[in-house]
């Protein structure tokens, strides 16, 4: 299964939205505002979510605002968290 079909079903499940599936999202679709709607606090769970799911790390507002515009951006800083963590160190 993708990156971005994992990431949406993760915020509809955790966040309870319960009108939309997974398929309805589009991947450039806003997160918040007028896309899906998402508030500040859906933002925090959204972090700790990210953290459980796919073991990478929000850890400040510079991380966080241009991460979580949308489903592509998203998915951009999961994979590049996730091959940070793969490389091992020399």
């Amino acid at each position: 299964m993708d990156l971005k079909y994992k990431l949406k079903e993760m915020i509809i499940e955790e966040l309870q939205i319960e009108d939309l599936t997974p398929e309805e999202i589009e991947d450039d679709t806003p997160l918040f505002g007028e896309g899906l709607g998402l508030d500040s606090l859906d933002a925090v769970e959204l972090v700790v979510q990210l953290q459980v799911y796919f073991g990478v790390e929000i850890k400040n507002i510079e991380e966080g605002r241009p991460a979580l515009q949308s489903i592509n951006t998203l998915a951009q800083f999961v994979q590049a968290r996730q091959d940070k963590s793969t490389v091992k160190e020399v």
